[in-house]
């Protein structure tokens, strides 16, 4: 059942995962981003949110991009930036209503259907954005991570 395209190593600061969009592969992504994030400077609890964070992106690609076909590639690429976590899904499927995108949370705090999943992408990480190509989109999301750079920088942010 499991399609993998290819797994590549680069170093430790960067890698990457292409799999099918088959349902049954969202395991081993989940288990390579975990295992990625390991030994990070962020909370269980966070990084629990930012693999949940990743696997409803990969679902809502199998969903809305590529229509439930289980044959179609996504591409992951992890990154530890010297002050963040930043990890970059690409599909090539179609891409989502601009609407869909600038969305935010709404003020009476009532939750509606269709916007759930996206909620949690933002909640999980400090930056997500949507980058629409000639044929697909790049979700790219972005954590901050504590570093002795961030530190120095006094830019008075606890967490």
């Amino acid at each position: 059942m499991l399609t993998l395209a290819s797994v590549m190593r680069s170093e430790m600061k960067k890698r990457k995962l292409e799999f099918s969009s088959h349902p049954g592969n969202l395991a081993l992504m989940r288990n390579f981003v975990r295992h990625f994030l390991d030994n990070m400077p962020i909370s269980e609890r966070d990084r629990t949110l930012m693999v949940l964070g990743v696997d409803e992106a990969c679902t809502n690609i199998i969903r809305h991009a590529y229509e439930l076909r289980d044959d179609k590639l996504i591409a992951l690429s992890l990154e530890i930036r010297d002050d963040c976590v930043r990890m970059r899904l690409r599909d090539y499927g179609m891409q989502p209503p601009v609407e869909a995108l600038h969305r935010r949370r709404r003020r009476d705090g009532v939750i509606r259907p269709g916007g759930l999943g996206l909620m949690m992408i933002r909640n999980a990480f400090d930056q997500v954005d949507y980058i629409l190509r000639r044929r697909g989109t790049e979700l790219v999301l972005t954590k901050k991570i504590a570093s002795a750079c961030k530190e120095t920088r006094g830019n008075g942010n606890s967490e």
